[in-house]
């Protein structure tokens, strides 16, 4: 209930900031107190309102706002960008995109028409098409793409005064200016300089005092996914982007971080599925269809050999029908157990530094979780089921507590089977080349329905129909039950 409140009472202010912006735009004031009051809000809280403006309420809106604070609106707009990009001319669009950051404004111009994005292109400055043009030539799975060219780089040679002169000329452009970065005579990367410690620095001072030179970097060229635990084990507001030779390209901040994460995020989960990559609402039915058949039709074929050994088990199910209603609780909870097991896995494996001793711990340590949690599972289910098959299906506590318990003993075997494949088929999978996030999650649910099925009507064959036929014990006093008169 309090969660709730709070969620609603958020919302509300969300609503009351959009209204609040509108009414202001849509007011009688005069520009200059429009404009003072406006940017009283966040450039968030503005972007989220452009489409409740027309195209005129708009327009006079970037004009009212200027350059700068609007170029900052259009970086926050996860989408329509180019929308709003395509109703303005072509000059006033390019002015936009030069002030944005060089990443930012790769997304914006991905969003246009391929004629706009060209005219628009054409009257871009040489700087900031250079800087376009040099993030754009590296592969999107490249952490060089995902980099801006919006930082301070001061040389190491010089001197307090001149470090801080240099700092107040580059800030007019560019605004990352919480660590300042550090080239040498030739241009290479020599290490970072945190702006407070330039600020509180007196003249006499040596910058290099300064300047902490193993400060964390990446190589442009680097896998995304290879260097993203790297980049999240520093809390750094922005990490140095380095080519081959060691030149300075670019930073990432912690927002392009955080955006990374959550990117990286999403597509795993989408592997999960069986899916090569995320799918999104407007992508062509054939192409859906094309990434996800390869694996079903794979998992058709491993979903008709469970079929296969479920009908081995004919005379089990036969003789003791009542085992089938409770197939789905195994099934069910192994496949839940097996999921587990691998979103631990997957999650060890982004760590290029893990051991094998240490993969080996990983499952060690899941099988026993899942064989722990399985018997105190089994142990409730033995319990309330052998209650249930007791009172509600009129059976005799003999045989309903041999049922339950049978169920019981499965769903602890099943579980810990179920958490060994979870650990053992993604970290296979990477052994032999392959992304275990891709197919480990449809593979993994299949695997686990084949050994949960084998384990649990082999023990009711083994348990019940077995030792049934030796003793006939379980049956016969079932069949005296609903036979001979009680006084027998």
């Amino acid at each position: 209930m309090v969660i709730s409140m709070e969620e609603t009472k958020n919302d509300n202010i969300l609503k009351d900031n959009t209204q609040e912006i509108v009414d202001l735009i849509r007011s009688n004031l005069s520009v200059p107190e429009k404009k003072e009051r406006l940017n009283d809000y966040h450039e968030n809280d503005i972007a989220d309102v452009l489409n409740i403006l027309t195209v005129d309420e708009r327009k006079k809106l970037y004009q009212l706002l200027g350059l700068d604070k609007t170029s900052e609106i259009f970086s926050y707009l996860e989408e329509d960008v180019g929308t709003y990009l395509e109703e303005l001319d072509a000059e006033r669009a390019a002015d936009i995109i030069e002030s944005m950051d060089s990443d930012d404004a790769i997304d914006a111009l991905e969003e246009l028409e391929d004629d706009h994005r060209e005219e628009i292109i054409a009257l871009i400055n040489s700087e900031a098409k250079e800087d376009i043009d040099l993030i754009q030539s590296f592969e999107d799975d490249e952490i060089g793409s995902r980099m801006t060219t919006n930082f301070i780089v001061i040389n190491k040679n010089l001197t307090i005064r001149q470090a801080m002169k240099e700092l107040v000329s580059q800030a007019a452009k560019n605004d990352n200016i919480s660590t300042l970065y550090v080239v040498d005579a030739h241009g290479l990367f020599y290490g970072a300089i945190a702006l407070q410690d330039l600020i509180i620095a007196r003249d006499y001072v040596d910058l290099e005092s300064l300047i902490i030179t193993s400060y964390p970097y990446v190589y442009a060229d680097e896998q995304i996914e290879d260097c993203i635990e790297y980049l999240k084990d520093y809390s750094e507001d922005s990490i140095p982007v380095l080519d081959r030779k060691k030149t300075l390209l670019g930073i990432i901040t912690s927002q392009d971080i955080v955006e990374v994460v959550d990117e990286e995020m999403s597509e795993d989960y989408a592997k999960l599925a069986g899916l090569s990559e995320e799918e999104d609402l407007n992508e062509p039915l054939r192409e859906s269809i094309r990434k996800r058949m390869p694996w079903l039709v794979i998992l058709l074929f491993l979903a008709l050999g469970v079929s296969t050994v479920v009908g081995m088990f004919e005379p089990v199910i036969a003789q003791l029908t009542m085992v089938v209603s409770f197939q789905s609780l195994i099934l069910g909870m192994s496949g839940n157990v097996g999921t587990q097991s691998l979103g631990v896995t997957i999650r060890v494996l982004t760590n290029e530094s893990i051991r094998p001793k240490d993969k080996r711990r990983l499952i060690f340590k899941e099988v026993r979780v899942g064989l722990s949690n399985g018997f105190l599972l089994g142990t409730l289910t033995f319990v309330f089921i052998g209650l249930y098959i007791l009172f509600f299906k009129s059976q005799t506590p003999l045989f309903a507590f041999s049922v339950s318990g049978c169920i019981g003993l499965a769903l602890m075997v099943a579980m810990g089977i179920s958490s060994l494949m979870g650990t053992t088929i993604p970290i296979s999978l990477k052994k032999l080349g392959m992304d275990p996030a891709v197919a480990s999650g449809p593979l993994i649910t299949t695997m686990n329905d084949l050994a949960a099925v084998i384990t649990y009507y082999g023990m009711a064959w083994l348990l019940l129909i077995n030792t049934d036929r030796k003793s006939t014990r379980l049956n016969s006093s079932h069949v005296r039950t609903s036979r001979m008169p009680s006084s027998a």
